[in-house]
């Protein structure tokens, strides 16, 4: 009779193992909470490759390439630039894509895992490794909220 059950067990568990492989991770899940604090305070996230110039671009594996970007639209009515502006972290410095641009101020506070941000005329945001807490996600969209409305002041 022991047998009998212990035979039932394996079998369901053979069963629903399979099922097991597609629970969501302990990193996949901080990253749902992230995503979804993100989402909450304001912000949309996409994958999207980085703004770097197409030379250095084309150099990257496509893991490499496509990173997590964490946008923050612009307001309609807001004068917003007719071309995307992009910086990228380089080493312990920034460099723009061309036209050149000044560094904005944004990039003094920002972690080591953001690795470029952008202003184009639907929005602006970071790309990132995603390192961090939902605490750092919280402070991030109130710096690009901040940092959108530096950017694209009101029409006169």
């Amino acid at each position: 009779m022991k047998l009998g059950w212990f035979i039932v067990i394996v079998v369901v568990f053979l069963a629903l193992a399979p099922l097991w492989h597609f629970a969501p991770s302990k990193r996949q899940r901080k990253q749902a909470r992230m995503r979804e604090r993100a989402a909450l305070d304001g912000l949309f996230v996409e994958l999207r490759d980085l703004p770097l110039p197409p030379a250095q671009l084309q150099r990257l594996v496509p893991a490499d390439r496509q990173v997590v970007y964490y946008g923050c639209r612009l307001r309609p009515g807001r004068r917003a630039p007719d071309k995307r502006c992009s910086w990228y972290r380089e080493a312990s410095s920034w460099l723009s894509r061309p036209p050149r641009q000044a560094v904005p101020d944004i990039v003094q506070i920002l972690p080591e895992s953001v690795l470029a941000i952008d202003l184009g005329p639907a929005s602006c945001g970071l790309y990132w490794r995603e390192d961090g807490d939902e605490d750092l996600v919280r402070d991030l969209a109130r710096e690009l909220t901040k940092w959108r409305d530096e950017m694209t002041p009101a029409r006169a």
